[in-house]
């Protein structure tokens, strides 16, 4: 505590400004006092914001819950609590014709904790002849199967799919291919890219493939587009539409002219399946409205949007901040017969709660029509609608949201508190947070390291490093450690600042005598603005760090420093610190060899060459690369 201490303060961040003790003003409150909630609201004057009508979040009364035995959820229900065996098949067979795709991607997301039960599901389902497998459905079951207790059913799973004509799309395999290595499963994660090398080397339409997507994204729609891809001649499948859909997501508009050209070629037509592969890729800001369009198209052909394919355009709305259109899309799966789940709806109110403009009106519209389902409000979701407003700065209203969680039956927790000191330093009122904070630990709710981290991340968004710090330093002396988000923001607000010193000098005092353990990603912006004012002594020093936490090392922007303005030394600084991880491995090496070479310097190539050890230098691909930039030049000379 004391190194701490003496660290932030050689940085010269601390502000005897901040307040640490009670003071006579009046600050929000949150009091557990005789099971009453206390008025928490900052304004002395009448609140500036209308209530929202809270006797319109109605709890549901036994005649109000709706009816699913017509539903999915019922047959989910089913599966969900039967164990598997024949007798229990049979049971299941009566479930026909409600198993639609769309049914059966719906079961297999609620069996992702339960791989063993989806495998179970997915093989009895395929053998059925009134049921059409996909290639979207195959790569949903791979990812889930993608696990070290179901890895022989994921092969099995993939050879089949293989072998019908399915393909592995490139996402599933990017996704799986990272858990494969995170989870270290070295040879399944060898096998896999090996595997997928061979499918698009083997796949026999992938040359037709790559002609379709040619003719339609190198002009712009019309006859001429249409009649080359009549010249072709081709037998579109559901599989090779949707792998053409996929591939023109970078120019949806085209996407969408090309499902409603090909459903009108003979012997082919559109189904489930490829409605939701379109769907995808229209939800986007240039092409939503024909998004909508295709929407109100699959329900007037009995189609609905599959639930794995709402989870994803769910989360591009939020990543390209459509969040209207989120909610919008929301509602109408919760009208439908797949409804998204509490932590669907969870999912959706944080990111409308942690976007740059919280909207209560749209929490309050995900709530609602929750809640009008049938479902009774959980103590997330309020704390949905409470972070919410605490963002915006509505406390008033956020007070409400209190009284009526507390008389639903929840007490108020760290969660509540941390929200509301989010939102007080977001409106800079630093001294009411930090009074609450006093006045939690007073009412038997001890801050945790999420609310201390919380008034951190609070303080360093309002560009408040030094107070942030000086918490930091209370933090510490209160027995909380600081987690991940704490360290990164603060690291993250010194680099804004331009600060690059400090923050390496904050993070490795955090890393070396605090036992942190910051992300990956926060290495890796920090070694990148080390490298960027010529620090790579300090920049291999974080290297050398990461690999205290298992962390993949960060190989690229250092290498390209070293061919560009690193010295020799420095050449070989890093590669000792790479060696001590990796003592037999030559990759890197090569990889500085080449960008020397590539910037122009084969001297210091060579010299680095010498000083490094006998097996680098003995190994075939290093002396073979010498050889061959030898060759190279000779070739040069002599032709000049």
């Amino acid at each position: 505590m004391k190194r701490l201490k003496a660290t932030l303060t050689n940085l010269r961040f601390l502000n005897s400004s901040f307040p640490l003790r009670v003071t006579a003003t009046r600050s929000p409150q949150l009091t557990h006092n005789h099971h009453q909630v206390s008025h928490f609201s900052p304004y002395t004057s009448p609140p500036l914001f209308a209530p929202f009508p809270f006797h319109d979040l109605r709890f549901p009364t036994t005649q109000q819950k709706r009816n699913f035995s017509s539903k999915p959820n019922s047959i989910v229900d089913l599966v969900l609590t039967n164990a598997w065996s024949q007798g229990f098949e049979h049971e299941l067979e009566k479930c026909y014709p409600s198993l639609t795709h769309e049914t059966v991607v719906y079961i297999l997301k609620h069996l992702d904790n339960d791989p063993q039960k989806a495998s179970s599901f997915f093989n009895w389902v395929c053998k059925k002849e009134w049921f059409l497998a996909s290639s979207s459905l195959c790569n949903l079951v791979l990812r889930i199967l993608a696990n070290k207790v179901t890895i022989d059913q994921f092969w099995v799973t993939l050879t089949m799919m293989k072998k019908k004509g399915f393909y592995l799309d490139r996402m599933t395999y990017t996704t799986i291919l990272k858990g494969f290595r995170r989870e270290k499963m070295n040879r399944d994660f060898a096998c896999l890219k090996t595997f997928f090398k061979r499918m698009l080397r083997e796949n026999a339409r992938q040359s037709v493939f790559t002609k379709v997507v040619g003719v339609i994204s190198g002009s712009e729609w019309g006859d001429e587009v249409m009649n080359e891809l009549a010249e072709l001649k081709i037998k579109y499948s559901v599989s090779f539409v949707i792998r053409v859909l996929k591939e023109l997501r970078i120019c949806p508009l085209k996407a969408y002219k090309f499902f409603h050209w090909v459903g009108k070629q003979s012997g082919y037509q559109q189904n489930s399946v490829t409605y939701n592969a379109v769907a995808r890729v229209l939800a986007r800001p240039g092409s939503v409205d024909k998004f909508w369009s295709v929407l109100e198209e699959m329900k007037s052909v009995n189609h609905e949007l599959d639930i794995d394919t709402y989870m994803n355009i769910e989360m591009q709305f939020v990543k390209n901040l459509m969040m209207e259109d989120a909610v919008k899309l929301y509602e109408v799966m919760m009208n439908g017969p797949y409804e998204p789940s509490a932590r669907d709806c969870c999912v959706l109110l944080n990111a409308i709660a942690t976007s740059d403009l919280p909207n209560s009106e749209l929490v309050f519209r995900v709530s609602k029509k929750y809640e009008s389902a049938g479902h009774t409000l959980t103590k997330e979701i309020y704390d949905g609608i409470h972070k919410c407003l605490t963002s915006a700065g509505k406390f008033d209203e956020a007070e409400n949201i209190v009284k009526t969680m507390r008389n639903a039956g929840y007490e108020p927790d760290n969660t509540t508190y941390s929200q509301v000191v989010f939102g007080l330093c977001k409106m800079n009122r630093f001294e009411e947070a930090g009074k609450l904070l006093e006045e939690m630990e007073s009412s038997g709710c001890i801050p945790d390291n999420k609310t201390w981290s919380i008034l951190i991340q609070g303080l360093c968004a309002a560009n408040e490093v030094e107070k942030a710090l000086l918490c930091l330093a209370t933090m510490a002396e209160k027995g909380c450690d600081a987690d991940t988000d704490a360290i990164g923001v603060l690291v993250n607000s010194f680099l804004s600042q331009e600060k690059i010193d400090n923050a390496y000098k904050f993070l490795v005092e955090m890393v070396r005598n605090h036992n942190a353990s910051p992300r990956q990603c926060t290495y890796e912006r920090l070694i990148e603005n080390l490298l960027g004012i010529g620090k790579i002594e300090n920049a291999i020093d974080l290297l050398c760090l990461m690999r205290k936490h298992n962390y993949s090392p960060v190989i690229k922007p250092i290498v390209q420093y070293l061919s560009k303005s690193g010295t020799v030394e420095d050449a070989e600084k890093f590669l000792k610190a790479w060696r001590k991880k990796n003592p037999l491995s030559h990759s890197a090496y090569l990889h500085v060899f080449e960008s020397f070479v590539g910037e122009g310097r084969l001297p210091e190539a060579k010299d680095l060459l010498c000083k490094c050890p006998s097996h680098i230098r003995k190994r075939k691909q290093v002396s073979e690369f010498f050889a061959l930039v030898e060759n190279q030049i000779a070739a040069t000379a002599s032709a000049n």
